[in-house]
């Protein structure tokens, strides 16, 4: 079987990450805290790479599940940066219109970025009812969101940064 690297070079240049130093020995996905809810461990999304698996990489759970912890990274010897090879695998997918494994997590980025992109900053009543209603999932956390409220933990009204404009560009340069 010939192994196609194109991939492979596109992740490490995109994540910024030699991921030829990963001699997989596991301590990332050994110290994942959400390891459970993904289809495929962080070393095996690595080695799925190595492979040029690009296709079930970019359809996995696994890359929307991350959350960025960095806990993966305190674990690695070699300290490979798993979470800017996620960043990447995802930018990949969205650029190349892959069907998203998770959706629910892939409603959740793009409501928040609306919500960035509207206000500067999240207005977390209208965000989490836009996620909500995208997932269908309409009463699965009222009592979280009461107790919020209670506790003064969610704003009424809606409140936008100063200078609106400035967050406009820096969203224009990421998507660049």
């Amino acid at each position: 079987m010939k192994v196609d690297h194109s991939f492979f070079e596109e992740v490490s240049a995109k994540s910024g990450q030699d991921l030829s130093r990963c001699f997989h020995c596991m301590c990332c996905s050994g110290g994942c805290p959400v390891a459970h809810g993904m289809d495929y461990l962080p070393n095996q999304i690595l080695r799925m790479i190595q492979l040029g698996m690009k296709q079930e990489v970019l359809e996995s759970r696994a890359i929307w599940v991350c959350v960025g912890c960095y806990a993966c990274v305190t674990e690695c010897p070699n300290r490979v940066h798993i979470p800017y090879m996620m960043d990447a695998l995802r930018e990949i997918a969205l650029t190349e219109q892959v069907n998203v494994g998770e959706k629910d997590i892939w409603a959740f980025h793009r409501e928040f970025l609306k919500q960035v992109d509207k206000r500067g900053r999240i207005y977390e009543l209208e965000f989490m009812a836009r996620y909500k209603l995208a997932t269908g999932n309409l009463f699965q956390d009222v009592a979280m969101g009461m107790k919020m409220f209670r506790l003064g933990r969610l704003e009424l009204l809606p409140s936008s940064v100063k200078h609106k404009e400035i967050m406009k560009k820096i969203r224009e340069a990421c998507d660049e």
